[in-house]
This record gives structure tokens, C-alpha cells and sequence, in this order.
């Protein structure tokens, strides 16, 4: 069976809005079906997944270095109040990023949401399918959990490393999206000897 033929990559889809055309740093990997609209900044080593959507008509957004919004997820800006998501943040995927500030290093998990002025602390977590309140707090290297999202506990560096760990991956995750992901037409049926990705080296050195 002959291996597909590698198709050029769309790129994703930049819209301007009143003159302001989105920013995307050549170090950072934005799939193609990502909607980005306005003034949307993303930066360096950023990993942004597919069918993620940037709406910077009302506002700025800004993705800084080394932060990842997987797959599905939903962030708008208000007039007033910059959204970012500063250096090495995680947004897990489907959540729901609404004019607030995502602290360095914090995790936002899969389909929670972070509504309107709130601040989440660096290095904190919260916990998927979880509702941050409008003006709430999430404290520095925190757990919440809940609707609305309230403190478990605060976290062990044992965490905080982890949770690093699996941010580092998603920054590497960027890179080799960028050197070996083409458009292809799907196979029919399953080759002999198919290979699987390899990524026993990276967990090994980020302790995963």
C-alpha cells in the first residue's frame, strides 16, 4: 500500500477586524482549522489545537510564551479588560476563556469556565467542568473545583512539577506539529507494521 501524498497546510483562518489583524509568532504552532479574529496575540512556543476560537473584536487577547488552548476551546475579550493567558498556561480542552486573566504556569481543565474580570493565580488549577464566577479569585498554587468554583486545597510541588511537565510536553507537542504535521487523504484500510508515535523519551525527561 503506498503512503499518502503530504498536501501543503492551510493556514488557520486569520480574520481582521476594524483594521486590527491577528499576531502569530513564528515559534508558535496554530492549527489550521483555529479561528482567530481581531486583536488576538499569540506568542512564542504556543501550541493552539483544532477548532480553537479567538475572538478579539470587542478586546484584546493575548496567548503569551510557551502557553497551549487545546482543542474546542472558546475565548472572547471585553472592551475593558485584557484576556490573557500569561507564559506556560494550560487550557484544557473545551473550555470557555471569557475576559479574564489566566495566571503563569496555572491549568484550566477540560470544559471549565472562567468568567468575565476573574484572576487565576500562578501555578493553580481548575478543576474541569468547573465555573470560575465573574469578578472570582483563584488563589496561587490552588485546587478548585465546583460550580462555582471554590478552594480544596493548596498544591504539593509534586503537583506543580506535573502539572509543568505536562505544559512542557504540550510547548514540545508545538514543535514537532510544525516540522512533521501535513494534510493528507486518509488510508483505507490499516497498513502492515504501523507505527505508532513515539514519545516514551519525552515523558522519561519530563518525569510523566
Amino acid at each position: 500500500m503506498s503512503a499518502p501524498t503530504p498536501m501543503p497546510m492551510k493556514p488557520p483562518q486569520v480574520y481582521a477586524f476594524e483594521g486590527i489583524v491577528p499576531v502569530i509568532d513564528p515559534q508558535a504552532w496554530v492549527h489550521p482549522s483555529a479561528v482567530l479574529i481581531g486583536d488576538v496575540i499569540v506568542g512564542p512556543r504556543c501550541y493552539v489545537g483544532a477548532g480553537a476560537v479567538m475572538r478579539g473584536d470587542f478586546g484584546r487577547f493575548v496567548l503569551e510564551a510557551g502557553a497551549n488552548l487545546q482543542d474546542n476551546c472558546v475565548v472572547h475579550s471585553l472592551p475593558d479588560f485584557d484576556t490573557v493567558m500569561e507564559a506556560d498556561a494550560h487550557i484544557g480542552h473545551g473550555a470557555v476563556i471569557h475576559g479574564c486573566r489566566i495566571g503563569r504556569d496555572a491549568l484550566v481543565g477540560m470544559n471549565a469556565v472562567v468568567m468575565d474580570r476573574a484572576i487565576v493565580g500562578e501555578q493553580a488549577v481548575v478543576a474541569a467542568m468547573s465555573f470560575v464566577k465573574i469578578n472570582g479569585r483563584v488563589p496561587p498554587r490552588t485546587l478548585v473545583a465546583g460550580i462555582p468554583a471554590k478552594p480544596v486545597r493548596e498544591l504539593s510541588e509534586a503537583e506543580v512539577r506535573g502539572k509543568h511537565a505536562g505544559t512542557l510536553l504540550y510547548q514540545e507537542l508545538a514543535v514537532r506539529s510544525g516540522a512533521t504535521m501535513v494534510a493528507v487523504d486518509a488510508l483505507t484500510a490499516v497498513e502492515p507494521g504501523r507505527g505508532r508515535s513515539d514519545w516514551a523519551e519525552a515523558f522519561g525527561r519530563l518525569g510523566i
